[in-house]
């Protein structure tokens, strides 16, 4: 007889397993792990579990060890089934004798009674975690003195952003929709919301994009025809935005499966733009453009929020790895800009490696991004740059790190 719930624990688990022992994205591996689910629903409970397990994994592990007489490996699969049945009694709410039930039958063959006594012995302890995440030894580390406020932003989930086709409309789809705005042409909804089936989704009035990832398509302003285009577009809500501040776009990534999704959503919205397959480290255009928006590939360490598998697999070879490919884009990039036009570059990354170190021996002046047209809250860097951290507007829901600055290219 099956157990109802098991399946979505077995997925969690290698979930888990293809972020801790192969280094891949939860995203990357979602699809075979939740591939025999039946539902969304099903799918969606094994996301969350596996998500919190990374962003509290280092807590976990120290309950755990505090349970044992022999610490276990690192590796050992007890260990992360454990860190599983934790996460869900400590933070998803889950019944004990759910848990339980779920979480021994993934040790079948296995040292069941190790586990069941571990996790008895805390839950007898009345043990809790602290109010932040304690991060790894090695981010926190890199991150230094912002290490504590990042962790502290890590507790909940993010909340959904979107982005408004039109946003004279601002005001009016945060009251339909019952969310909050943070600058003209956003809206914010608590999380959980079912996206598709939102007002405004089919008649494409607006689309999902992080608030922070919205901010460098807005610095390049009104387009009134002029021509840009946007490098590494996919998913696409730059290109989306672009199109709709009246930019005539060209959209340009080498991945064709994430550019189909950018196409769905161009329809939806009936907004326009030429899309290209290509790797930008090879493709030519015919002209150069009147501004040209790179968010490159990173490290993406900036969406720890809503992607805590980064806390885990980003080291200092991943950072030197996307350092190399961003410099290379950003070489190409700069050179395709018209006199007088703008070049933006952004990155998802909180390493100054992936940010401000690229911007040394760049062959652009510096149009230095101002307070006015960045939301309350949010300040530039002395350089003109601005740097966002998941700690900021943490009031109003936070926001994912990202580094952006602005430059011009003579007309001389």
């Amino acid at each position: 007889m099956s157990i109802p719930g098991l399946a979505s624990r077995r997925a969690a688990l290698t979930l888990l397993d293809a972020v801790l022992r192969r280094g891949k994205t939860l995203d990357k591996a979602a699809p075979q792990a939740q591939g025999p689910l039946e539902s969304e629903a099903d799918g969606a409970l094994a996301r969350a579990i596996a998500s919190e397990v990374l962003r509290w994994k280092v807590d976990l592990d120290l309950l755990i060890d505090s349970a044992t007489k022999k610490r276990l490996s690192d590796e050992a699969k007890p260990r992360t089934v454990l860190a599983m049945m934790l996460a869900q009694w400590l933070r998803l709410d889950t019944p004990l004798h759910a848990v339980i039930a779920t979480g021994l039958p993934l040790l079948a063959g296995g040292p069941r009674r190790l586990a069941h006594g571990v996790f008895s012995t805390l839950v007898k302890r009345e043990v809790g975690l602290p109010a932040a995440p304690s991060l790894p030894d090695t981010v926190r580390l890199r991150w230094g003195e912002r290490a504590e406020a990042i962790a502290a932003a890590l507790t909940e989930p993010p909340p959904l952003d979107l982005t408004l086709r039109d946003p004279g409309e601002t005001d009016a789809w945060a009251e339909r929709l019952g969310g909050i705005s943070l600058m003209p042409g956003h809206v914010r909804l608590s999380r959980g919301a079912a996206v598709t089936s939102l007002a405004g989704f089919d008649d494409g009035a607006w689309w999902v994009q992080d608030f922070a990832a919205s901010l460098p398509a807005k610095l390049l302003g009104p387009g009134e025809g002029r021509s840009v285009l946007d490098l590494c577009a996919a998913p696409g809500g730059k290109t989306l935005q672009l199109a709709a501040a009246g930019w005539q776009v060209t959209a340009i990534d080498a991945s064709a499966k994430r550019l189909a999704r950018l196409r769905e959503n161009l329809s939806r919205t009936g907004l326009v733009a030429d899309i290209v397959t290509a790797d930008a480290r090879d493709w030519q255009p015919e002209a150069p453009f009147d501004a040209v928006l790179l968010d490159a590939p990173c490290t993406a360490t900036g969406t720890c929020r809503r992607h805590p598998d980064v806390l885990h697999r980003i080291g200092p070879r991943q950072i030197a790895e996307m350092t190399k490919l961003q410099a290379r884009l950003l070489e190409r990039a700069a050179g395709w800009v018209k006199p007088a036009g703008q070049l933006v570059y952004a990155v998802c990354s909180l390493e100054p490696e992936e940010g401000e170190n690229q911007m040394a021996g760049l062959a652009l002046e510096t149009a230095p991004i101002t307070t006015g047209e960045l939301p309350q809250e949010l300040l530039p860097t002395s350089q003109g740059w601005l740097k966002t951290e998941p700690g900021m507007l943490a009031g109003a829901g936070g926001m994912d790190g990202f580094f952006i600055a602005r430059y011009i290219r003579n007309e001389t």
